[in-house]
Formats: structure tokens, sequence, C-alpha cells
């Protein structure tokens, strides 16, 4: 069958190939109407089929494959055959093809934006920022250097670390960021010579699929491949005794089953987790600056970032002034509605399971007594049909151990609460089980280091707040997450390390 007539969907089987048998054969226009897995770069449907829906109408989108066991063991037996030729191609090759990949993004910005938008929610400028941002990745990756280390040459012997693939990954992908976190995994994943299966999240799903149905005109048969399913795909994977590598990306209690999981075949995990970021603003600070770079990164993407600030603590003698200036900021400048409005910054919270989960915490400012500076009401009953949003709420100096402080909210309801001694706030950040991020602000360089280096997070910003880079490791301490992501760490975490030893002499 052509591949025109599948991009179109004229398609009558469980499954479909689009004939592409190697790299670059019969290249076609990517089309956004239809989405099928792609098993060993055959487009491929299933006799049960499912939807999410567009969070800021509530409205079906299209039909997506729901994967069965077989489907998994398919694509890992592609990945396998794969590993090894695609290990042996020279690294400078893998580099390219990560390059052309990088390219071929780049050409349906419009259309991964527009879809982006439609499945996740977010502006869509915001949408263009994220496919830049994946682009960016893509060619930041094929030109980083993973050292092989001469660790002893001596008269007698020479002794050299280097790292070797791991074989086939996994890349299970949320639905926050959908193309940068699929990418960040595919990147390193496949530059450093494994192969690779992206599990999109169930309610992000049509971007994760275009990605690698893209990628088939790039990469050889089994290298990079993706399937989609329900609550169930996931185990599929991190039980099954041919994957080496599991990358996820998620909240904290899902990575605690995925570690689970995976224990029993002893597969190496990377767990990006959940988050509850502090941002610690000191007495000197210039608000007129600060306050519109602190409000960004605290409602960026309806605040549905794991490095958003999530805890506000503001120093005592400027904080009536600040949470007036603060409040007055979001209020005139974050619109909310459809992403498709270019006057809006926020969007829809993604899905109905979150949207449950962020009106409970906002039904707790009656419950609990909380004092709203800003926002605080509750969505109408009915106003789920016509969206998942919220307005931008700011809770008032609430008790620290109240759940809009301890909890990670995942919406657009921030606590900004005062403080008076640098230890004691210190303290107070770092009481948390999570340990993602966090940020210092301040006019004094030499004292906001002090404080930042006492912050136990695996980013700590000093006058910004999450800042990332491809080239820079990104993970967590304590309970958001195991392991790095990105950078050079992020390309050994998809190898093992390995001490070769040369005799010089019998």
């Amino acid at each position: 069958m052509s591949p025109t007539a599948i991009a179109n969907g004229t398609t009558n089987g469980a499954k479909e190939t689009n004939g592409i048998n190697g790299v670059n054969e019969h290249s076609h226009k990517l089309h956004f109407e239809k989405y099928y897995n792609i098993i060993n770069n055959e487009l491929t449907t299933t006799s049960k089929t499912r939807h999410s829906i567009n969070p800021a109408t509530t409205q079906p989108n299209a039909e997506v494959p729901v994967s069965t066991q077989d489907d998994v063991d398919r694509a890992v037996a592609a990945a396998r055959a794969a590993f090894k030729p695609w290990a042996k191609v020279p690294v400078e090759e893998r580099g390219q093809k990560l390059r052309d990949y990088a390219d071929a993004i780049e050409s349906y910005t419009d259309d991964f934006a527009k879809l982006l938008t439609l499945e996740q929610g977010k502006p869509l400028a915001q949408s263009m920022q994220e496919i830049g941002m994946a682009t960016t990745w893509l060619r930041a990756f094929s030109t980083m250097k993973l050292p092989e280390e001469i660790v002893e040459d001596s008269e007698d012997r020479q002794v050299i670390n280097r790292y070797t693939p791991l074989g086939v990954a996994c890349g299970i992908v949320p639905w926050n960021y959908p193309i940068l976190l699929a990418v960040g995994k595919v990147a390193p994943a496949l530059y450093t010579g494994n192969t690779i299966i992206i599990k999109p999240s169930p309610y992000t799903p049509y971007c994760g699929l275009k990605l690698v149905e893209l990628g088939m005109q790039i990469f050889p048969p089994g290298v990079l491949q993706a399937l989609s399913g329900e609550e169930d795909l996931g185990p599929m994977f991190t039980t099954h005794p041919d994957i080496d590598k599991i990358a996820f990306t998620g909240s904290s209690a899902t990575g605690k089953k995925v570690m689970a999981a995976s224990a029993p075949t002893l597969k190496r995990v990377t767990l990006e987790l959940g988050g509850n970021d502090p941002a610690i603003i000191c007495d000197d600070v210039d608000m007129e600056k600060i306050i519109p770079k602190v409000a960004i990164v605290s409602f960026l993407c309806c605040s549905q970032i794991c490095m958003m600030i999530k805890r506000l603590y503001v120093h005592s003698s400027i904080y009536d002034q600040f949470v007036a200036a603060f409040c007055a900021h979001v209020r005139e400048n974050f619109k909310v509605g459809p992403g498709t409005d270019p006057e809006n910054f926020i969007g829809p919270v993604q899905n109905s399971m979150q949207y449950a989960k962020v009106k409970d915490l906002y039904s707790q400012i009656v419950e609990q007594g909380w004092k709203p500076a800003l926002g605080g009401n509750m969505p109408d009953e009915d106003t789920s049909s016509k969206g998942y949003f919220f307005t931008p709420t700011v809770i008032e100096n609430p008790p620290e151990d109240s759940r809009i402080v301890m909890e990670e909210p995942f919406g657009p309801i921030l606590p900004i609460l005062k403080w008076e001694h640098d230890d004691e706030v210190i303290a107070r950040a770092n009481d948390s089980k999570m340990g993602l991020g966090a940020s210092v602000w301040s006019t004094d360089l030499e004292r906001a280091t002090a404080m930042a280096k006492q912050l136990e997070a695996g980013t700590v910003w000093v006058n910004s707040h999450f800042e990332v880079a491809p080239g820079i490791p990104f993970g967590g301490h304590k309970w958001s997450g195991i392991g790095t992501e990105w950078g050079v760490n992020g390309l050994k975490a998809y190898c093992n390390s390995q001490s070769l030893w040369l005799k010089k002499r019998l």
C-alpha cells in the first residue's frame, strides 16, 4: 500500500505498512489527520483504538492505536535486531542523522505547533518555543563528545575507561512537554548507539507518534519506534526482558512503580520525577525588574512544569509590597483562555484527572481558610464542558504544613510565604521530599550563592529559574528522581562503563 494511501487513512487492516525498507526511501509528506504506531519503519494500527481530548474544549481528538503485548514484542524484537548494526555506525554519522532529524522537524514547525496546542492546550507561542527547543537539543547532542579516558599508561599497560551502548531503550514521555521530552530521550539514546521505543502519554499521544513517523525518513528500521496505548502499556515495557533501559519522566508515585517493575530484569533507569520548587526572594531585590520574570516561571504552561516555582518565599520587609505588585502583574498580563488565541498566556489544565486534582486543591481555599491575594474562585460545575480552565491564584502566607505548600499543585495556584532569616528560610525550603529545582533572588551575589549552595535540589539558580540547556545535566534529588538527563552525564546514562586493560607485554 502506498504512503499516500496510509497518510490519507485509506487502510483497512490491523496492520498497514508504508513500504519503507531502508533509509530515505519513499519519503513522503507528513499528514496530521491519521495516527499510527511505528514498528520497524512500518505504520501500523490496532483493532482497538482510543482518543484523547482537546483540553480547551473537551472535544475528542483523532483516534490512535491501543497497543497490545504483541505490538510491544514486535517493536522490541525490531529494536533488538537493529541495535548492533546501528551501534556500528560511526558516531559522526549518527550525529548527522540527528541534525537531519532536526531539519525535518523544523520544516513542520507550524504543523507540530498547532497539533501540540490542540492536544496539550498550551498557547501557540509556547508550543513554537517547545519545538525550537527540541531542534536545539537534537543539534546540540549531535556534536557532544563522550569521553574515552586513559586512566593509566605505564610501560607495562594502558587502562582506558570507555562507554558502550546499553541496547534497547524505552522512553516514557509525559503530557506537559510531549515534544521536547521525547526528543530529550531520543537524541542521547540514538547518538550513543542505542535503539529506542517512545511511549507517549495517553493524554498527549499525537505529537509523539508524528515525531517518530517523521523519523522513518531519517533512521533505519527498528532504530526509532513509537507505540501508543492505555495505562497498561507502560508495564509491558518496564517488565519486558529484552529492554535494557527505561527513561521515565512523570510523577514520583509512578516513578516508584517504574523502578519496582524494572528491578527483576535489572534494567537501567533514569527517573525525572515531580518537584516542589522553592524560590527565595531576598529583601534587596529590585521588584520592578524581577516580578515579571518570577511571574512567568510561576505560571508558564498553566504551571504544569515540574520546575516551575511552586513555593515563593518573600522576605517579610518587602512582603506586602511584593505581593501587591506580583498580583497586579499577573492580573494585567496573564490572560486565560484557549491556546489558539495569541492574547492568552495561560491555557487549560491538560486533562480531566489533573483538573480534578487542581479543583480539589482550590476547594481547600474556603475549607482551610486560606487567604487568596489573587483569584481563588472555583470553576463552575459546568465549566469543564468548555475546557479545563482556572484563573491564576495566589495564596497569601498559608501555614507551612498546608497542602498548598506541601504538595505539587501542577496547576496555576501559588503560595507566597513570609520569611525573616536566611537560615530559617533555607530550612523551610529544604523541608520537602522533593528536590528538583530551587532559586535565590538577590542583588548580593555572594549572599545568594552561599544560600543557593545549601539548597537540596538537582538544579539551583541565582536570579533566575527554569533555565535549561542541552549540555547541562538535569535531574533531581530525593523523591524528584534518580540519575540525570542531558549533557555528557545524560549520554553516559545510555551506556555501560567499561574498563579496557591493554597489557603491553606478555
